[in-house]
């Protein structure tokens, strides 16, 4: 069979774009309104996709409330939470949601991603993503907030102590055996026992092994150390170029990554996030994202670039070209995004706001054939393995791309038309993680 796309939907709580809300038609409360989360991922269901895709953040966005009383992500319900709701009304399509190793322990983690995919029957994914808000660190009783190269190091640890927590129990620990009154077997059990240099942690963790082994590992980061650790323990990646040109660059350096390890690159999906607005006719389209872009005030705007830039850009002449911008320990793969984008574009520090207040990242902007050539040429060209879509607003923006864009791909034979089995794991075509303390062939012997 031809390679075919995989498809999420990115709900950041639930549209990326500051405007969503006020768009016509929108629902403005759909961020905290339980009934419409259902109605939305029943309809992303309905569509076949692969998973429904919860961001997080760790404290309220760092940017004045002044400007951040125009944002609708002000105020969204907890992931597993929510997720775990969700998964009562839903029966195939994935979840995953985002948790950060910088401000959590890995035994919590554990056991909640583990008890969601029992709840699930085996559809949970967890986003392994280190916490780049500084103002997240006074929320947790840490300052200063953890330095860049230090949150990727206590993730790579964290990693491997959840991965060793979800393989506590074999597959077959659990007997049940009324008779003899013996409900599981003390031998297949393992006790972690983990110090490293930034976790210690004995475990076990008291849930049986996940129905996937493990929850799918999604990882989104960029920088070096970003692309690394992806391509060392993630499954998929939400993955953030701006270009074609970008994607296959990417495309190629992580899967190569993978191989000089010696991880099956097939292992691994990767999926850009791709801003999808969809029209009648492009120029009704263009129209589209035109009147949501002007729903973006400039000091809803400004605040966005200082959050990318990780510094106060409200300082710069909103004329001039954007200033040399030094590092900073927030994160470097959106402060150098924003920086190309100004430079590929040519944009002074107005306009370049004024796109990242919306969304300034990968947009197919166009009617449901164009969408569908465009998203078949990165699939061709091996600059992704499918996408996770953002939808400009709700409910009206994902109903046209589950009612007129699935369609055409499904035509065209790049996407599935129906689920093909019940886990996240089955979807993305990912093997399920063999135990690593009780492997199957010490167990035939």
């Amino acid at each position: 069979m031809a390679r075919q796309l995989h498809l999420g939907a990115f709900m950041r709580p639930i549209s990326i774009h500051t405007g969503a809300w006020r768009y016509p038609g929108a629902w403005p409360d759909a961020n905290f309104s339980l009934p419409a989360y259902v109605q939305l991922i029943r309809k992303l269901e309905e569509g076949k996709f692969d998973a429904f895709f919860m961001a997080d953040h760790m404290a309220v966005l760092n940017m004045p409330f002044e400007a951040l009383r125009r944002s609708h992500t002000v105020t969204s319900f907890e992931p597993l939470t929510l997720l775990s709701a969700l998964a009562m009304v839903t029966e195939r399509i994935g979840l995953i949601a985002t948790a950060s190793t910088t401000y959590n322990e890995p035994w919590h983690i554990a056991r909640k991603f583990a008890s969601l995919d029992h709840i699930s029957n085996g559809r949970a994914g967890w986003n392994l993503v280190t916490t780049a808000n500084p103002d997240a660190a006074a929320n947790f009783g840490e300052d200063p907030h953890m330095a860049h190269g230090e949150r990727y190091l206590r993730a790579r640890e964290f990693y491997e102590v959840v991965t060793g927590l979800w393989d506590s129990f074999a597959d077959d620990a659990f007997i049940r055996d009324v008779a003899s009154g013996i409900f599981w077997d003390p031998s297949r059990i393992h006790v972690l026992n983990h110090k490293g240099s930034e976790l210690s942690v004995k475990g076990p963790v008291n849930i049986a092994r996940p129905v996937q082994g493990w929850p799918v590992i999604v990882q989104a980061g960029a920088s070096e150390a970003g692309r690394q650790i992806a391509a060392e323990t993630a499954e998929a990646v939400f993955a953030a170029p701006a270009t074609i040109e970008d994607g296959k660059r990417y495309y190629a350096d992580v899967k190569g990554r993978m191989r000089a390890i010696g991880r099956n690159p097939d292992h691994l999906k990767i999926l850009p996030g791709c801003f999808v607005v969809v029209g009648e006719t492009q120029e009704a389209a263009l129209a589209k994202r035109a009147k949501l872009d002007s729903l973006v005030h400039y000091e809803s705007a400004i605040a966005s670039l200082s959050i990318a830039l990780g510094v106060d850009a409200s300082r710069f002449d909103p004329e001039a070209r954007l200033p040399d911008i030094p590092e900073t320990e927030q994160s470097k793969s959106g402060r150098d995004r924003a920086i190309s984008l100004a430079r590929r574009e040519h944009l002074n520090v107005r306009q370049l706001a004024q796109r990242l207040g919306g969304y300034g990242g990968l947009a197919m902007v166009g009617t449901p054939g164009q969408i569908a050539d465009e998203m078949e040429r990165w699939l061709g060209e091996a600059a992704c393995d499918g996408f996770n879509v953002m939808f400009p607003y709700l409910p009206q923006g994902l109903h046209e791309f589950v009612d007129l864009v699935v369609p055409e791909l499904q035509r065209r034979g790049l996407f599935r038309s129906d689920y093909e089995g019940t886990t996240l794991r089955e979807h993305l075509g990912l093997p399920r993680p063999e135990n690593r303390f009780f492997p199957k062939a010490a167990a035939a012997e």
